[in-house]
């Protein structure tokens, strides 16, 4: 392991120990670390654009909210070739949570995802991608005939 010195402003130490005390890491280094893995991650998916991927949308939108819900059925129809199933949930009287699993090209997944999380009334969103590769060809598994179906391989992390 290697030591680095790093400066941090006051307020950021603060929020940083504070999440330290939510999450129960042992040393400020273990939260760096953590944190420093996600932003890594984050930027390779960045940099990874045109690669495969699935994906998870979670958004907490307020139903009442005029025309919305017309909104994100026209958004997730206009690429209903990238949505593969979704989850609704009804949180309370007001707002809704939806979880979108998508697959496609991470570009094509990413600006979908940003339209529906920029919508007028769309509380919260995120976007969780994990690259793959999608392989379509026909085959046979056991004793099934053989036919064309998709296999969807999960990349290692790293």
């Amino acid at each position: 392991m290697q030591r680095l010195t790093i400066t941090l402003d006051e307020a950021f130490v603060d929020e940083l120990d504070r999440l330290i005390a939510r999450r129960g890491y042992q040393s400020r280094s273990e939260a760096i670390r953590d944190l420093a893995r996600s932003g890594m991650r984050e930027a390779n998916e960045a940099v990874d654009a045109t690669r495969d991927c699935v994906a998870a949308l979670v958004y907490v939108y307020d139903h009442d909210k005029r025309e919305l819900s017309k909104r994100l059925t026209r958004e997730f129809h206009a690429h209903h070739e990238l949505s593969l199933s979704a989850m609704h949930v009804h949180l309370d009287h007001d707002s809704c949570m939806e979880v979108s699993v998508l697959r496609g090209k991470s570009t094509e997944v990413r600006r979908m995802a940003e339209a529906v999380i920029a919508e007028r009334g769309v509380r919260h969103g995120r976007l969780v991608m994990i690259p793959v590769e999608i392989e379509a060809q026909k085959h046979a598994h056991g004793a099934s005939p053989r036919r064309e179906h998709v296999h969807v391989h999960v990349r290692d992390a790293g």
